[in-house]
């Protein structure tokens, strides 16, 4: 899928900070279908068992994919605060390979956007998805005396082009839901 525009980074954000030490400093592309989308990876640091990562930070991503899926349809003027964020962890999420996450806006109104954020590995599987709702605020709103853009300094150039993901078809009856070392079956409604 083609790449049409690139986010900025913050300085500071755990997910794309880029003056944080143990931060992901995570690049966010605008993509061609209106979604936004990130190949990024956590490290052995971001686990919770042995071989994979912690759901919190697992939810971490999605939470950020959100807010960056806001940024398609608007500018990086516009911000929110989640509201709600139902998670739902599908297989493990490994560490120390890359991974790709997506965010698309479902629905939005003046006030109120509901966003779908999923997380693939490489061969299309689908490790968590989640379903955010968030309320747009101004930024004076949310923290005071922060300028956005002096937070949001960095815009980083880089040669991506497109992203070449396909995310496999998925039956849900057929799946386990597994979140850090937790494991239930998927429901047929789930």
């Amino acid at each position: 899928m083609k790449v049409v525009g690139k986010q900025r980074n913050s300085r500071m954000c755990f997910v794309c900070g880029m003056d944080n030490p143990m931060g992901m400093k995570a690049q966010f592309y605008n993509m061609e279908d209106g979604s936004v989308m990130t190949v990024f990876r956590y490290e052995e640091e971001h686990q919770s068992f042995p071989q994979r990562v912690h759901g919190g930070l697992t939810a971490t991503m999605l939470d950020e994919l959100g807010l960056r899926a806001m940024w398609t349809k608007s500018s990086e003027e516009v911000f929110g605060v989640t509201m709600s964020m139902e998670v739902k962890c599908r297989r493990p999420v490994p560490y120390g390979v890359e991974l790709v996450g997506r965010g698309m806006v479902e629905r939005e109104t003046p006030k109120f956007v509901t966003i779908r954020s999923e997380l693939f590995d490489m061969e299309g599987n689908r490790l968590a998805d989640a379903e955010l709702k968030y309320i747009k605020l101004e930024v004076k709103q949310i923290v005071q005396g922060i300028e956005p853009h002096e937070e949001m300094c960095y815009l980083i150039e880089d040669d991506v082009k497109e992203i070449n993901f396909r995310k496999k078809t998925e039956h849900p009856s057929d799946g386990q839901a597994v979140c850090s070392g937790v494991r239930h079956s998927l429901g047929e409604n789930e």
